[in-house]
């Protein structure tokens, strides 16, 4: 399909037929100032790459302004997205290690002002949404604009930068969780077409995890030059937190398996609850030794230039440095799908401690040129860009077995030393921060007895370039859009695990396509459809072939319609799609001895999304709606998605009357039932040395719970769940005063429940207060 689409593509534009954008007549202008209005504008640096209108664009794109997520309470950007068909956030509950959060069923990229802002696991730093305008989320493949990627989509963050027109404000909060947080936001001309702006965050705050706190220091300054044909933009980006991850990994014995919202398939695998549930605050961590440490420093030049009204230049620079110190020591789920609680010592359950010093460096550019033209009948809207991204990362990382135990229901009853195993030899010095806090704060011993200890030195340098063209053609209301990408992508990595060195060298070439059309109808009727593409490289050797791993593929089919009546604040979107990713590893292929690769499996994604906001009068009313079907490579749903989600938001805000400057709001968010499988494979008996090592210390011969076999699905499921959310909020003048509930009724539930063995509680009530004053 690829080589077709390509093969199309190329004539296409050699046949001149590129893409282009209608001039609007003043009925259009009308419509376009209303797509505005309710959807937010994509940005100069956005998801799309495009300034086109979201009303003429064949693509998913859903926007959440800084007035919406602010209005509904969001916190962090996992926050904003909980109010977007088709996404999935806060997937691990409320995580202070980073956002996580999936488009269409998939784990998605993360894009800062069109740039890539997370690589790989313990090495982020994630974004305060104090810092930005809006969130866009671009649905579906997206590597023919920003080359590797996966089939679900992205999510673009819009940061606030210097120029003309821009308020100031002091911003404090007070809220559950001792949250303490003073931000602002000041903006000045320093001159003729020269502004400045500082933008800054300072938290001291706890979290819904006992001993977790959630502090931070953040400044961005921004200076901009912008005298209307030119705009140069300089950005600087400063982060200092502190803080430990609020994700305890808790056994499914003290959850799953005594919740009723959660099912749990053999039931045999619970069979060493006691019917006691863990508390979701409960810390199982060692004070002194866990913490989460992020900072980074990051440097930003945006820039654009109009030579006429048809030819422009725009483009960014990027350099970031950033570190992440990472201790954490949790209990021991085993991740296989084998409770841990009791498994060695009754009522107790062991802990494994993991250290992760990670520092890395980034560099990116993406330029790009811009035509607009006629050929005939058809108006051109055509840019041709080239990126390049260079990131290196250094992972030390040591982790293992503790030797002591802990009460899972009661950690505060201290630590139980079940046998006396000494420091072993050999572990990097880094798992301590020095001598003196080692004297001051002992850190758990590690249980060094071969397979249970795991010391990794890990180098990785990927480097990618990428050349793109996108055109978008005008017929009268007929808009086509078709997008061309060649990419390079390397890969240099360098891995000792356990005195076993691996090294890496790979590249792989890749071009992806997509195509689409819009009818743009006088009635605000916009009906679409679209094809696109993407590419996900794998560091590896395929264990038949031999041969490099080929990158993951992803392709898409969407059709959905648009609709806004013209002259009014309302928007409605409806789209069906059709995903299929192939090359992933497939679970049969060994054991079977059939396919000629490692990399036959192939995973799907379908659904429908609906989304709807109207503003009748003094209400305004936003709907979503989002139905998956999937399946993975082995069969099953996938992991941890939520195939069926809904949210709405109601605000009322009375422009007069004697409740003038009162503003109310409630919102709902389901989250549909979400499942997880996993073959149930590991028994410790089955490798010697640890076999004889747990014989030796506990005189257990099987962690397997009797009656569970190995090769066996166990599936955990958690039950649908709805959460409510409010605002009430006093403006007068330059002031403003709010308070925000999310979970307002403090809903006790999971966000997820995994088969390799843990849960992850979703967030509690929280309550915040907030006062700006502008100046």
């Amino acid at each position: 399909m690829r080589f077709i689409s390509c093969c199309a593509t190329a004539a296409l534009l050699c046949a001149g037929l590129t893409v282009a954008q209608e001039d609007a007549t003043s009925t259009d202008s009308d419509r376009v100032l209303e797509t505005v209005q309710v959807l937010g504008q994509v940005s100069e640096f956005g998801a799309s790459k495009s300034v086109t209108p979201i009303m003429e664009t064949s693509r998913s794109i859903s926007i959440e302004t800084e007035d919406l997520f602010i209005a509904k309470g969001a916190l962090t950007l996992a926050d904003v997205l909980e109010y977007t068909a088709g996404v999935q956030a806060n997937n691990f509950g409320p995580a202070t290690r980073g956002d996580s959060f999936k488009v269409r069923g998939f784990e998605s990229a993360e894009y800062r002002d069109g740039q890539q802002t997370r690589f790989g696991s313990f090495n982020t730093s994630r974004t305060d949404v104090y810092l930005l305008e809006q969130v866009e989320i671009l649905k579906g493949p997206a590597s023919v604009l920003y080359g590797r990627g996966t089939p679900g989509g992205l999510v673009n963050m819009v940061s606030k930068v210097a120029g003309p027109d821009q308020q100031n404000e002091i911003v404090l909060e007070a809220g559950t969780q001792d949250r303490l947080q003073i931000a602002g936001d000041y903006n000045q001309a320093l001159g003729e077409n020269i502004y400045a702006r500082l933008v800054g965050v300072f938290r001291e705050s706890d979290s819904f995890v006992d001993e977790v706190n959630d502090d931070a220091l953040i400044l961005m300054p921004s200076l901009t030059y912008d005298n209307g044909p030119t705009r140069l933009t300089a950005m600087v980006e400063y982060q200092d937190r502190d803080s430990d991850t609020s994700s305890q990994f808790l056994p499914l014995t003290g959850t799953a398996c005594v919740d009723g919202n959660v099912t749990v398939t053999p039931i045999e695998i619970c069979a060493n609850s006691d019917g006691r549930r863990i508390d979701n605050e409960t810390y199982h961590g060692a004070p002194g030794f866990n913490t989460y440490d992020p900072d980074s420093i990051a440097a930003s030049i945006l820039a654009s230039h109009a030579f006429s009204d048809n030819i422009s230049i725009d483009g960014f620079l990027t350099y970031k440095d950033a570190e992440v110190d990472y201790r954490q020591a949790y209990g021991d789920f085993l991740g296989t799908g084998i409770p841990r609680i009791g498994a060695l010592v009754p009522g107790l359950t062991s802990r494994i401690a993991i250290h992760n010093d990670a520092v890395s460096e980034q560099f990116s550019a993406d330029l790009r040129a811009r035509f607009a033209f006629e050929t005939g009948v058809f108006e051109h809207e055509m840019f041709i860009g080239f990126a390049y991204q260079d990131v290196a990362i250094e992972r030390d990382l040591v982790g293992g077995l503790l030797q002591d135990f802990i009460d899972p229901y009661d950690p505060n009853s201290g630590v139980v030393s079940a046998f006396p195993i000494p420091l072993p030899q050999g572990i990097p010095d880094f798992f301590f921060e020095s001598p003196a806090s080692l004297a001051a704060n002992p850190p758990p011993q590690l249980l060094a007895l071969g397979p249970l200890a795991d010391f990794r030195d890990e180098d990785e340098d990927f480097e990618d370039y990428g050349v793109y063209l996108n055109n978008q053609i005008s017929y009268g209301a007929l808009k086509v859009n078709i997008g061309l990408r060649y990419d390079e992508a390397k890969a240099n990595t360098r891995a000792v695990r356990n005195g076993i060195t691996n090294l890496n060298d790979q590249s792989d070439e890749e071009v992806s396509f997509s195509i689409g059309a819009l009818y743009g109808l006088d009635n605000g009727l916009s009906p679409y459809l679209s094809y696109a593409e993407s590419f996900e490289p794998v560091i590896g050797t395929d264990t038949v072939t031999g041969d490099p791993l080929q990158p993951q593929d992803g392709e898409q089919w969407e059709v959905g319609v648009k609709y806004q009546p013209p002259g009014t604040q309302t928007f409605f979107s409806a789209a069906y799609f059709d995903i299929e990713q192939s090359n992933l590893p497939n679970p049969q292929a060994l054991l079977f001895g059939t396919p000629a690769s490692q990399q036959e499996g192939i995973a799907t994604s379908k659904g429908f999304e609906f989304e709807a906001y109207t503003a009748l009068g003094d209400w305004s009313v936003e709907a979503n709606l989002s139905f998956l079907d999937t399946e993975d490579a082995e069969g099953n749903t996938f992991s941890d998605v939520a195939e069926n989600q809904a949210s709405g938001w109601i605000q009322y805000d009375p422009a007069g009357g004697p409740l003038a400057g009162f503003s109310g709001g409630v919102g709902l968010r389901w989250i549909g039932e979400r499942e997880s499988n996993a073959a149930i494979d590991f028994d410790p008996t089955l490798d010697p040395t640890i076999g004889a090592a747990l014989f030796a210390l506990f005189g257990v011969t099987s962690l397997q719970p009797v009656g569970v076999v190995p090769g066996q699905n166990l599936n955990v499921t958690v039950d649908a769940t709805v959460l409510t959310d409010a605002l009430l909020r006093y403006e007068a003048d330059r002031w403003s005063l709010s308070l925000n509930a999310r979970n307002l009724f403090d809903e006790d539930y999971y966000s997820n429940c995994l088969a390799r063995g843990d849960c992850f509680p979703g967030a509690g009530r929280s309550v915040v207060g907030r006062l700006a004053v502008a100046f």
